[in-house]
């Protein structure tokens, strides 16, 4: 209903003339109107108005009502479940919904069919939708894998009203890839008595679980003859609509005052900084990953819009067909600045209705416009209802780049028929998302729009439309796996360029992986030990640690951060140019992650900065993850990348890295460490070798993530490397309490950290002294090893020896103190022997046992000394 009218059920027109009625929830009539389709399959069309469809409601609403429902739905299926399910909804109304839903999941994919074939997108599958107008779906994930799990598939509509839709899809998907439970998800559930028998008989007979969550429930009534009944009044309605319509021009009204208006009304186009890579919608899926990153992006985008769209005060955002969820985010976003006293969001559709202006009928006007995005099935008719008479000052028309086309801003086009009817017409476009294995080159020469742009007043752009391979990138690797479907850290904290390798077995005991190492029989990244389980004991003195040294850590962070926000933006480039003063933060998997988060935290709460962290694989000798790095060319600019790592050692893996960028032009090969006792870098926040916690643990103090894995049988050519997510190690997880703890400190060390990178920054020569090195080949030399890779120095790297390798001796500074505790701990617990000696330029020092077979150990387990 518009403001204005009275209060009448907006069904109540239909339920008069053809006796149709809802039965069941007393919700009904505040969620559904009824409508007359153009459709001889079916007469009536349940109208949603929650859905944000046909009918313009406030976005913030339409959003929640997905939501809620999707917490439900994580309710029901409890977390562990939530997180291996996959979120599917339908095109093309229900496209908004399901997002909404998995929003609510929270832990799940999402993916929704779509009626636009995709060239170089094989189907995943596919279904047929009987009584809908267009009636085949087709499923384009860019997994491949997306559909195949066997975790709960999730399957979002706006109404049920026989079921064969959902049955058309669970026969399809379940004859590929069989799994025991299902979950439907509907705003409304209108299945009379005999789908609701059939629905269970089909659940039993594939023997799989299946659970129904709804908003309201309840049955449409429909007389006999409704059909034919309904096809009549429909005709009826389109001939007196003709005779008024003949009748206002003869007498000078009708289609003329719309063309008036439509050549007043002002026009312009906005570029709203999507960000490149990420995806405009779920045709071909959409992870919790994906929808950080949109969260992020949202509010500048809807400042965007609040400047774009001035002093209006009711203001419609109008999205796309199946184009339904980035439009609705971006609304909801709009509505939350304030800075729009009224906003509303629906969408344009394929789907034809009858039109009838009386407050008893939900479809009050029609704007019908050629389809504009070269549809598969050729051109036709397209619709938006509720637009006309709706009272906007403005309306915000969302497409993605494949509907810019010329036909969008023709005389008879979707523009013109909206200026025709508010005084301000805004588009904004968003890049079409292409998979990667169909992606072309990037078209040469484009450039995105940035700033609002006027549209000539005959509705082109002043520009050529922009190709749908404007905005898509030449990499063909996968997008950076996020919490909570991969680590245990939050989906902003920090993108893996990884591959999940969960599912595979790669733990060797310890001195098996010790012996086929140093005979050269295999490389260190192609196993993993067995993860280390700390005693009672162990977790105490890490607690311990933790609280004793998290300002200095602090200390340590802020400082490193404040020297990068400072000279990355003074980084040479191509050109000349200089840099945005947004660094992008490149941890090196796992120990540089915790770092990297830290950093990116220091500089959101003292800067405001959000900046963009990823993890990537370094192996010693098998060098950087080149595809890692090829993603991060094409995402970022090479020279804002700053490579991370929580302290040097000797060094090894700085220079590993120097040798690695040589084949990669931009990068800065230096590293920034939290400490860096051996003199092997210039950007650190400490050059004391001390002990950070985040040394005494494995996987539980790094998201459940392991130390990388390069293997030829695991990662090809175009792979990542991999790692996996120890899921079961929750319980003994302290990732987030190591972040929370030294982040706690940042207020109380800000004044210190002021003053270190101040005097950091003014030194004269920070250059790397690499007295680290010379003291590691000294040792070598000194106790007869004759391999610097067996010499582990510092606090750190000692704590990796107990806890990875065979430790033959420990050498600790004479009179170190509490910073050595938990080395001493796990040096008793393996037999290993700590000698105290002079003149060492680190705290302490691990030799690995340099007889590799697997007489390194005794029939106690325990190291042999001698």
């Amino acid at each position: 209903m518009r403001e204005g009218d009275n209060v009448v059920w907006s069904g109540s027109w239909v339920a008069e003339r053809l006796g149709v009625g809802l039965d069941g929830d007393e919700r009904l009539p505040e969620l559904l109107g009824l409508a007359l389709r153009r459709n001889p399959k079916r007469a009536h069309l349940l109208v949603s108005n929650v859905l944000g469809k046909h009918v313009p409601q406030s976005p913030g609403l339409v959003w929640r009502t997905g939501h809620d429902l999707g917490v439900r739905v994580r309710g029901l299926l409890g977390a562990e479940e939530a997180a291996r399910a996959v979120v599917l909804g339908y095109a093309e109304t229900a496209t908004g919904l399901g997002h909404a839903v998995a929003d609510g999941v929270g832990l799940a994919p999402y993916l929704h069919s779509t009626r636009r074939p995709v060239d170089g997108v094989p189907q995943a599958g596919g279904f047929e939708e009987s009584h809908s107008h267009a009636t085949s779906h087709l499923l384009l994930p860019e997994d491949p894998l997306l559909l195949a799990g066997d975790g709960p598939l999730v399957l979002v509509d706006d109404e049920f009203s026989t079921g064969n839709t959902v049955l058309n899809t669970i026969r399809d998907l379940h004859e590929r890839h069989p799994r025991r439970r299902y979950v439907i998800v509907a705003l409304v559930d209108m299945r009379g008595g005999r789908d609701r028998e059939r629905f269970d008989a089909f659940a039993t007979a594939i023997g799989a679980r299946v659970d129904l969550v709804a908003t309201a429930t309840g049955t449409v009534r429909l007389p006999d003859g409704v059909l034919a009944r309904g096809q009549a009044l429909v005709a009826e309605q389109e001939r007196e609509q003709e005779r008024e319509r003949a009748q206002g021009l003869a007498h000078g009204r009708g289609a003329e005052p719309a063309a008036e208006r439509a050549a007043r009304a002002t026009r312009s186009r906005i570029d709203l900084s999507w960000p490149d890579g990420l995806p405009d919608g779920g045709r071909h899926g959409f992870t919790p990953g994906h929808r950080a990153g949109l969260e992020a992006v949202l509010p500048a985008m809807a400042d965007t819009l609040a400047a774009a769209l001035g002093p209006a005060r009711r203001v419609l955002v109008l999205g796309f067909e199946e184009l339904m969820y980035a439009p609705l985010r971006l609304a909801a976003a709009l509505e939350d600045t304030g800075a729009v006293p009224e906003v509303r969001y629906s969408t344009t559709t394929r789907s034809p209705v009858l039109a009838v202006d009386d407050p008893g009928y939900a479809i009050r006007s029609r704007l019908v416009f050629p389809a504009h995005d070269d549809p598969a099935d050729g051109p036709g008719e397209r619709y938006a209802y509720n637009v006309a008479g709706g009272g906007f000052d403005a309306v915000v028309a969302v497409v993605d780049s494949a509907a810019d086309t010329p036909a969008l801003h023709a005389p008879d086009g979707l523009l013109a028929q909206l200026a025709g009817h508010t005084p301000h017409v805004v588009l904004a476009v968003v890049p079409s998302y292409v998979p990667a294995a169909a992606r072309p080159l990037p078209t040469a020469g484009t450039s995105p729009l940035t700033a609002a742009q006027p549209l000539s007043a005959a509705g082109t752009s002043p520009t050529a439309a922009p190709s749908p391979t404007a905005h898509e990138r030449a990499s063909m690797l996968a997008e950076p796996l996020r919490g909570p479907d991969f680590s245990s850290y939050a989906p902003d904290e920090v993108g893996w360029l990884l591959q999940d390798l969960s599912d595979t077995e790669l733990e060797a005991p310890t001195e098996e992986r010790e012996e086929a190492i140093q005979s050269g029989g295999a490389h260190y990244a192609e196993s993993l030990p067995v993860e280390y389980q700390p005693s009672e004991q162990y977790q105490q003195l890490f607690k311990a640690a933790l609280e004793t040294s998290a300002a200095r850590i602090a200390r340590a962070v802020g400082t490193v951060t404040e020297t990068v926000l400072a000279e990355v933006p003074r980084r040479p480039r191509p050109g000349g140019r200089t840099g945005d003063s947004r660094p992008v933060l490149v941890s090196l998997a796992r120990a540089g992650t915790p770092v990297g988060i830290l950093m990116r935290r220091w500089a959101l709460a003292r800067h405001g900065i959000d900046l963009p962290h990823y993890a990537v694989s370094i192996v010693r000798g098998r060098g950087i993850d080149a595809n890692a790095l090829r993603w991060l060319a094409a995402h970022h600019d090479p020279a804002d990348v700053v490579f991370v790592d929580g302290w040097t050692g000797k060094g090894a893996i700085t220079r590993e890295l120097a040798e690695a960028l040589r084949d990669f032009d931009g990068f800065d090969p230096e590293i920034a460490v939290l400490a860096d006792p051996g003199g092997c870098v210039r950007t650190f926040g400490t050059r004391e070798d001390f002990l950070i916690p985040s040394a005494c643990l494995n996987s539980t103090v790094s998201g459940l993530i392991s130390r990388t894995v390069l293997r030829a049988d695991l990662v090809g050519p175009d792979d990542f490397h991999g790692a996996k997510y120890y899921r079961e190690l929750v319980g003994s997880d302290v990732s987030g309490h190591f972040l929370d703890t030294v982040a706690d400190r940042f207020d109380e060390v800000a004044d210190a950290v002021a003053r270190d990178a101040a005097a950091l920054l003014a030194a004269p020569d920070r250059a790397p002294t690499w007295e680290g090195w010379a003291a590691v080949e000294r040792i070598s030399e000194e106790y007869g090893i004759h391999d610097v890779n067996l010499v582990k120095p510092g606090v750190g790297e000692t704590t990796r020896v107990l806890l990875r390798r065979v430790p033959w001796k420990i050498l600790a500074q004479r009179g170190a103190g509490a910073d050595l505790d938990h080395v001493r701990l796990l040096a008793e617990q393996r037999g290993v022997p700590v000698e105290e000696v002079d003149g060492l330029p680190y705290t302490c020092v691990g030799l690995i046992h340099p007889k590799y077979t697997r007489g390194a150990t005794g029939a106690d387990g325990k190291a042999v000394s001698a």
